[in-house]
């Protein structure tokens, strides 16, 4: 890569003050020996622990690494979204800044992409993780692959790159709900993996549980899919002609083989099975219509209380 080309690295943060210095001095230990033009954006999202002023010290003695500091916690989807909106790089990558994906790797994402890819996924050849978490990873991907449609990448890591073209078509994507990997199948374009080795987290936590992990995949479903409408119809159907078979096996009962008098216990279990059925599509419903009511406000996707460097 060229000396006038820059990279830029988008990196959002969340309660990552014992990551953020090492992060910070391995790349740019590989960004220097690279010898190439960069930026490192941290978008913090609402941290209130030492993150922000540990990033601002760095800052002061590398103008090269810059902050965005969100006005609250907006999520991981829209902190992404800033900090590609705010980046200038021709390349760019986004990683965390847990270490997992090491910084060793950007020399190789670059080597793929200058092939003449749009997007290069990185795919992980070992998840290093406890065996709780790769259980729970196991169930969301397998969600994903089931419900969505979204032919994502076996193993995929966090970290990848993509042009300025593809990021460009990246910020028409206006939606509130934001699931990033499906928005960036949906694109599509030219695209590649390269398999990464993954470390151990350097410090702390995941702070992507089981919990933010399953709802971010039924944020892909509802967003990707209309399946669990889909679904909804085929149960009704089906509910439909049970009732009917129900029906008239009870009519050919009771006119040919036995004259009994139905009891209202019976109705009355009937009643409210059939009214717990229909409060759930309902409620199935009104979750679509509660994302289209929230599109329909169109509000900006995250708000910025102070920025570094920019």
């Amino acid at each position: 890569m060229s000396r006038d080309i820059k990279l830029s690295l988008v990196v959002p943060v969340y309660f990552e003050e014992e990551v953020i210095n090492q992060f910070i001095k391995e790349v740019v230990e590989e960004l220097d020996i690279l010898k190439i033009n960069y930026e490192v954006i941290f978008i913090d999202d609402g941290s209130t622990d030492n993150t922000v002023n540990l990033i601002k010290d760095e800052a002061k003695e590398n103008d090269n690494i810059k902050l965005l500091e969100l006005s609250y916690n907006h999520g991981k989807q829209a902190a992404v979204t800033a900090g590609i909106n705010y980046s200038k790089g021709e390349y760019l990558i986004y990683m965390d800044p847990d270490l997992q994906d090491p910084p060793k790797e950007i020399k190789n994402f670059i080597v793929e992409i200058e092939k003449g890819y749009d997007l290069v996924f990185g795919v992980r050849k070992q998840k290093k993780d406890s065996l709780k978490n790769r259980f729970f990873s196991k169930i969301f991907w397998s969600v994903l692959d089931k419900y969505t449609g979204l032919d994502l990448p076996r193993g995929l890591a966090v970290m990848r790159i993509f042009n300025r073209d593809f990021a460009e078509r990246f910020l028409m994507y206006k939606e509130q709900n934001r699931f990033i990997e499906g928005i960036f199948m949906h694109i599509g374009m030219n695209q590649s993996v390269i398999e990464i080795e993954q470390r151990e987290r350097f410090a702390g936590v995941s702070k992507f549980n089981f919990k933010r992990k399953m709802n971010l995949a039924f944020d892909a479903i509802f967003d990707f899919s209309e399946l669990p409408l889909k679904l909804a119809v085929r149960f009704g159907i089906f509910l439909a002609l049970i009732g009917t078979l129900a029906l008239f096996v009870i009519l050919i009962v009771k006119l040919f083989f036995v004259d009994f008098q139905p009891g209202w216990p019976s109705i009355f279990g009937f009643l409210i099975l059939s009214l717990g059925i229909q409060l759930f599509f309902i409620g199935l419903l009104a979750l679509y219509i509660g994302r289209i009511y929230r599109e329909s406000k169109s509000r900006p996707l995250f708000s910025i209380k102070d920025t570094t460097n920019i």
